[in-house]
């Protein structure tokens, strides 16, 4: 099966492309297509984080649940939009922490975060593709096992990477990281239903640049323009 995805990624998840489920995913998205379904994000997208975020190059994993579901906004990195798209609240949130945090002054008409993306900030979505204004329409299709695997392959492989999960299910997914050879950073999502619970105020991005810098790790500069 010819996955196109950076070649790092391709040879640590070699033996995951050729597992049954993954055969039956692809199988499952052309029927999608086939039908006549939307699905998001485009198919030269769906790896776009794994293409500008090399294994090689991780330093911090932003676990989100599945794509946004609205024409032009997905493209394949987690809490990312498009340019010319209007930032999602739970982005606008983020957006907001880190000006708290780090004393900057964020964008409010760009929420692209390729920029992190390129200095290794893998925004990784559990689900990685959705139909058309359906949330949460695929995660049942064996994206979430493949990303358990990708996971697994940074923790195992790497060391002082800096995860940030928000919300119970970006917890849950990082139940089984390493915590002796790497940073796990939890608080509730930046959704406006939960922000006011403990994300804003939780510091994330100085702290990771903290642990970066402690490790002899380029920090990230996450000043989007």
């Amino acid at each position: 099966m010819n996955v196109n995805i950076d070649p790092s990624w391709k040879l640590a998840l070699e033996t995951e492309f050729k597992k049954d489920y993954f055969i039956e995913l692809v199988e499952f998205l052309k029927t999608e297509k086939a039908s006549g379904q939307v699905i998001f994000p485009p198919g030269s997208l769906i790896f776009n984080a794994f293409n500008l975020t090399p294994l090689d190059q991780v330093k911090v994993v932003i676990i989100g649940q599945d794509p946004y579901h609205g024409p032009n906004q997905a493209h394949g990195l987690s809490f990312s939009v498009q340019q010319g798209i209007v930032l999602p609240p739970s982005l606008l949130n983020i957006f907001k922490e880190i000006e708290q945090d780090l004393g900057v002054k964020m964008s409010r008409v760009n929420g692209d975060l390729s920029r992190w993306a390129k200095q290794g900030v893998l925004l990784l979505n559990a689900t990685l593709t959705v139909r058309a204004n359906q949330p949460n329409s695929h995660s049942g299709i064996g994206w979430q096992r493949f990303t358990d695997a990708v996971i697994q392959q940074i923790n195992e492989k790497k060391n002082n990477i800096v995860f940030i999960l928000w919300g119970n299910f970006a917890k849950e997914k990082g139940n089984h990281i390493d915590e002796n050879k790497h940073l796990v950073l939890r608080s509730p999502h930046p959704s406006p239903f939960s922000a006011d619970k403990g994300f804003f105020g939780s510091k994330h991005f100085s702290k990771t640049n903290e642990y970066l810098s402690v490790h002899g790790i380029e920090p990230i500069d996450w000043l989007i323009n």
